[in-house]
């Protein structure tokens, strides 16, 4: 048995939650590779490492002086290894660093001097190897991920030791200079070492227990999630859901190591786990509820449309060619109804609808704005019957009109269309029907 451990800002935000993250490590001698983020935030009003990175750097940028916000960073790191009583100084990193930014080294070798620096600090409190992540993680000129050699590189790096701590959220262009993942990024460097590693399993320690059925600031104290499988995850990832980074996904599932996702502060809960497929039948019906505000729908008719070879092609031209991607695109015999995400279509809209009328000629268009998305996930909504039905109930005695309603091929997930004021009414109406009275 072998795990992958990630632990996240919170998680190390102090030196009282390094001591926290020590004893789940030496609880398992099975932890051997350890994945941190960048120190979070202490309180609510603390800010962010890696916020103050992107600040300092923005200073140095500007030609301005950053020395002060240099040495405000240094202070963070300082107040941790003093609280562990580590005999460890990072006066040359923070002299590299500095020079590094005079020279304009770029916001994304900013951002990673967070995780860098943290992977010192804790492979020193741990006596684990550090790894640096832009010596085994590499990105193509294009900016994305190369998974063979990242895997052939990590893999035979990790063979070699005991006991690693690989640094999160960023790799090394071709170039030499170093590339980060998107915010929240750790989450992927995680799963490309538990994918390099092969371990059994891919722990990823956060501040919340799992996943919850819905979103705790609509639903209080909503019901948690024991077993999730990668396609139910990935639903709720994109809706909205956001305990796990959704690319961190991939890579675990090409092996088929599960993900458990674990809370630091409550190290005796099991948890969440993701996995590829299971027997386990979910408590509910439903797996998950999440969703996201800001759709507008365009409404495209046609009097014999579905007749009409290369009518769907030409309407979705008019988007690609204005750069806007889709999220649903339901149907009808003379109808089609294309949802898109609205801060990325209003300033191109007539745009948009000048290229309908030119490639497909519809008899007319309509837009509707304001429009919220919510995705019903679930493994046992396919052996379920009558599931739409109770949705759509729910929401009728809640009073919420449904714009727009679209199952996936997989029946493991249903998406409907609601305004943007009815998000919060339709989200408690679904989990109330599916959870609290389970009629």
């Amino acid at each position: 048995m072998a795990k992958v451990v990630k632990f996240g800002g919170s998680s190390l935000a102090s030196a009282e939650q390094f001591k926290k993250v020590g004893d789940i490590i030496r609880a398992d001698e099975t932890r051997i590779y350890v994945v941190p983020s960048a120190p979070g935030k202490r309180s609510s009003k603390d800010t962010k490492v890696t916020d103050m990175l992107y600040a300092c750097y923005e200073l140095a940028e500007a030609g301005k002086n950053f020395s002060k916000a240099l040495e405000e960073i240094k202070a963070r790191y300082q107040e941790i290894i003093d609280g562990l009583g580590l005999k460890l100084n990072l006066d040359n990193e923070f002299i590299t660093i500095e020079k590094n930014f005079k020279a304009k080294a770029g916001s994304n070798y900013a951002a990673s001097r967070g995780e860098y620096l943290n992977g010192i600090v804790m492979a020193n409190y741990l006596g684990y190897e550090f790894v640096d992540a832009a010596t085994v993680i590499f990105f193509r000129e294009d900016g994305t991920l190369d998974e063979e050699k990242t895997d052939k590189v990590l893999s035979a790096k990790l063979a070699k030791c005991k006991n690693a701590v690989v640094p999160g959220f960023y790799g090394v262009l071709p170039d030499g200079t170093v590339k980060t993942f998107s915010r929240g990024g750790s989450d992927i460097t995680g799963s490309i070492v538990a994918k390099a590693a092969k371990v059994d399993v891919y722990e990823n320690w956060t501040d919340v227990s799992g996943f919850l059925i819905a979103d705790p600031r609509i639903i209080d104290k909503p019901a948690g999630i024991e077993v999730i499988t990668y396609k139910e995850l990935r639903e709720l990832s994109y809706m909205g859901a956001t305990v796990l980074h959704e690319d961190a996904i991939f890579p675990v599932r090409q092996q088929g190591i599960p993900i458990n996702i674990r809370n630091t502060n409550a190290p005796a809960d099991n948890g969440t786990w993701i996995v590829g497929s299971t027997c386990q039948k979910s408590k509910y019906v439903i797996t998950g509820i999440a969703g996201k505000k800001g759709f507008c729908s365009v409404n495209i008719e046609k009097d014999m449309m579905n007749s009409e070879i290369g009518f769907g092609r030409k309407v979705l031209q008019a988007f690609e060619e204005n750069g806007i991607s889709f999220e649903h695109v339901p149907s009808g015999i003379d109808t089609m109804t294309v949802f898109v995400h609205q801060d990325e279509f209003m300033h191109k809209e007539q745009k948009v609808v000048a290229g309908i009328h030119r490639l497909a000629q519809p008899d007319t268009i309509e837009i509707e704005s304001d429009l919220a998305l919510i995705a019903v996930v679930g493994r046992g909504m396919k052996s379920t019957r009558g599931t739409a039905g109770r949705i759509f109930s729910a929401l009728a005695h809640a009073n919420v009109n449904v714009r727009m309603i679209d199952q996936g091929s997989s029946e493991q997930n249903i998406i409907i269309g609601v305004a943007d004021e009815d998000f919060e009414n339709a989200i408690k109406a679904i989990y109330d029907i599916f959870v609290i009275t389970r009629l």
